[in-house]
């Protein structure tokens, strides 16, 4: 009698030690899963909110020369490929994406931009982008609307599509962001608005990442770079300002830098939409920028 009522008790002790274990367990996968959408934030991010960025603004502060606070009078690319930009973010974040191929397997520059979702992403220059999208009947190309969004079109019906100020408009966020600031320089006839950097930091930070992308980070392999640096070394380069990242690099390391961003340049966009995880649109831009 006194053994069964041992084991009686030793069985309740070992049940109730294993519903506290069980607890234990669970309350430890809550926090794990509460910490979780925090840490991949941090390690995305990196920084406060007020210092996030868009492909947009990375593009631009790339562009920018530090002291001066304006981009070269000589990039007549910058202004497309900021285009170029916006569509990339717009997909990212889940707005715009590619019609259907269809049966005949129609090119990523014959598909037609459609707006995937309407919802406000908080940016106005993306507001303005994705509400011409989403009005436009029939859709259009990625072509086209780099080419509309940019002021350059032959249609004077098609003119009221043009983003305007856009690089004043990304330097004014910068400016609100803490990156840069606003000052005004004279040019002999006429007096210019300028934005020289203010937090080197970000900048450098910008930098270091784009150079490590294709340096000490490199993977040789598309699908497996982060979609956001992977758009931002392709626009860069269309843009004309990646060399301003390589620049301070050591001969070998800029030769190097150069050899894998041309590997990339030198990829099938059409190929490489067809893979996993692949985002159609961002290589219809890469497309419209590599044809």
């Amino acid at each position: 009698m006194t053994s069964l009522t041992q084991r009686s008790s030793g069985l309740v002790q070992r049940r109730t030690e294993a519903s506290r274990n069980a607890a234990a367990d669970k309350e430890r996968g809550s926090d794990d899963e509460d910490n979780e959408p925090r840490q991949e934030e941090e390690d995305e991010k990196g920084d406060s909110k007020e210092t996030r960025l868009t492909l947009m603004e990375e593009v631009l502060l790339l562009g920018l020369k530090d002291r001066e606070g304006y981009t070269s009078f000589w990039n007549d690319c910058i202004s497309s490929g900021l285009r170029g930009c916006m569509l990339i973010e717009l997909a990212l974040r889940g707005r715009l994406q590619l019609e259907a191929c269809g049966m005949r397997r129609k090119s990523l520059l014959a598909r037609k931009v459609i707006c995937k979702s309407a919802a406000p992403t908080g940016d106005m220059l993306l507001d303005e982008a994705l509400k011409h999208v989403k009005e436009t009947q029939p859709p259009e190309t990625v072509q086209s609307w780099i080419e509309l969004l940019s002021g350059e079109t032959w249609n004077p019906l098609k003119l009221h599509y043009q983003l305007r100020n856009v690089r004043e408009r990304l330097a004014k966020n910068l400016v609100e962001k803490g990156v840069l600031t606003t000052e005004k320089q004279n040019f002999l006839l006429f007096d210019m608005t300028t934005h020289p950097l203010t937090n080197d930091t970000i900048k450098q930070r910008l930098v270091k990442k784009v150079q490590e992308s294709v340096l000490d980070k490199w993977v040789n392999d598309p699908g497996r770079f982060d979609k956001r640096v992977l758009a931002l070394i392709f626009l860069a380069h269309s843009s004309d300002v990646l060399e301003n990242a390589f620049a301070p690099l050591l001969d070998e390391q800029y030769d190097l830098a150069m050899k894998r961003v041309r590997l990339l340049l030198d990829l099938e966009p059409e190929a490489e939409s067809t893979k996993a995880n692949a985002n159609e649109l961002l290589w219809a831009v890469v497309a419209a920028f590599t044809k």
